[in-house]
C-alpha cells in the first residue's frame, strides 16, 4: 500500500487555505464593484429590459438561410412531397422569431431611453412581415451573387460548394437581410447580425452600406466595408481589403455621424488583397482594377489600373556573402 504524497497533501492544504482567504475577501471586492454601478463615467444596464442574446440571433439567421436556400441547411430531406409543408413551417417559425427579436429591441430602446411609445408590437410585426415579403427578391439577388462567385473562381467546383462553405456568401447573405432592417430603422439588431457574421467569417460589412448584385468576396478574411460605402454591380474584392474612412478627429462621432465617410466603388471593379480605399469623396471608376496592397485616398477614373511598382526582392544565400536581388 503506497503512502500519500506529502508534497501533494501540502499543496492541497495550502491551496484550500488560500481559497478560503480569498473567498472571505470577496464581499469587500463585491462592494467596490457595486459602488461603480452608480458611477456615471462607467456603463451599467440595471433595471432595463434585458438585451437579446446572440444565440437567438444566430437561430434567426439559420432560419433565414433555410428559407433563402431551401433544403441546403435543413435537418430533414426536402422534396416535392413535403416542400410546401416544410417551407411554410419554416417561414411561420421565422416570422415568430424575427418579430419577437424586433419587438424586443424596439421595446428595449423605448424603455431604456424613456421615449414616447413607438408601438413596438405593431412595428415589430410589420417589419418582420416586410423582411419575409422580400425573400423572393432576396433569393434572386443571392442567386446572382452565387453565380458571380462561381464564374470568377476556378477553385469552385459547383454552386453547392459555394452555398455550403464560402464565408463570403454567408457574410453577404446576412448583410442583405440586415440591410432591410437597417432601412426600416430597426435599432441594434442589424448591427448585431452583421457582427455575428463578422465573428464567424472575419468579414465586417456594416448594414448601412449599399451593395449591388453579383457581389463577390473571395476568401474574405480581414475585409471591412464601412457604413456609407456604395458598391455597384459585379464587383469582386479579395481578402484583407478595407473600404473605409479617412482618419477622423476625436469628436467625429457627432460631427460626421450622418456624413458620407466611405468610398464609392462603381460597377465591374476588382480590388485585390490588401488594398485600402479610403474617404467619402473617393470614387473608383467602373471597370477599374485595384492591385494588391495599394493605398488610395483619391478618385480614379473608369477603366483604370492601379498597382504598386514591383518591389526589389533581396535574397540572402548562406553560401554567398553578398545580397542578390531577383533578376540578377
Amino acid at each position: 500500500m503506497s503512502l500519500p504524497n506529502k508534497k501533494e497533501n501540502l499543496c492541497r492544504c495550502v491551496g484550500t487555505q488560500t481559497r478560503n482567504v480569498q473567498r472571505t475577501a470577496l464581499p469587500g471586492v463585491i462592494d467596490r464593484i457595486i459602488n461603480t454601478l452608480d458611477d456615471p463615467e462607467c456603463f451599467a444596464h440595471i433595471g432595463d429590459e434585458p438585451i437579446h442574446f446572440s444565440t437567438s440571433v444566430r437561430d434567426m439567421i439559420e432560419k433565414l438561410r433555410n428559407i433563402l436556400f431551401p433544403g441546403y441547411f435543413s435537418k430533414e430531406k426536402v422534396d416535392s412531397v413535403n416542400q410546401i409543408y416544410h417551407v411554410g413551417r419554416e417561414i411561420t417559425r421565422l416570422y415568430d422569431i424575427l418579430s419577437s427579436q424586433i419587438i424586443h429591441v424596439l421595446r428595449h430602446d423605448c424603455l431604456r431611453f424613456d421615449r414616447v411609445c413607438s408601438e413596438c408590437e405593431r412595428r415589430g410585426n410589420e417589419a418582420a412581415f416586410t423582411v419575409i415579403e422580400q425573400i423572393p427578391a432576396l433569393r434572386k439577388i443571392l442567386a446572382a451573387d452565387v453565380r458571380a462567385a462561381y464564374d470568377g473562381d476556378p477553385a469552385a467546383k459547383s454552386y453547392d460548394e459555394i452555398i455550403f462553405s464560402y464565408p463570403g456568401l454567408y457574410a453577404i447573405t446576412v448583410y442583405r437581410v440586415a440591410k432591410i432592417l437597417h432601412q426600416l430603422d430597426i435599432p441594434q439588431l442589424p448591427r448585431i447580425m452583421s457582427e455575428l457574421a463578422h465573428s464567424l467569417t472575419g468579414i465586417d460589412i456594416h448594414p448601412g452600406a449599399t451593395i449591388g448584385e453579383r457581389f463577390v468576396i473571395d476568401h474574405g478574411t480581414g475585409v471591412v466595408i464601412g457604413e456609407t460605402s456604395v458598391i455597384g454591380e459585379n464587383v469582386r474584392i479579395y481578402q484583407n481589403v478595407t473600404i473605409g474612412a479617412l482618419s477622423l478627429p476625436r469628436d467625429a462621432g457627432e460631427k460626421l455621424r450622418w456624413a458620407k465617410r466611405h468610398p464609392t466603388i462603381e460597377d465591374d471593379v476588382i480590388i485585390y488583397s490588401g488594398a485600402t480605399v479610403l474617404g467619402g469623396d473617393t470614387i473608383i471608376g467602373a471597370r477599374s482594377v485595384v492591385g494588391g496592397n495599394v493605398w488610395i485616398t483619391h478618385s480614379v477614373p473608369a477603366d483604370t489600373k492601379i498597382f504598386m511598382e514591383e518591389p526589389r526582392l533581396i535574397i540572402k544565400n548562406k553560401q554567398r556573402k553578398e545580397a542578390v536581388s531577383e533578376g540578377d
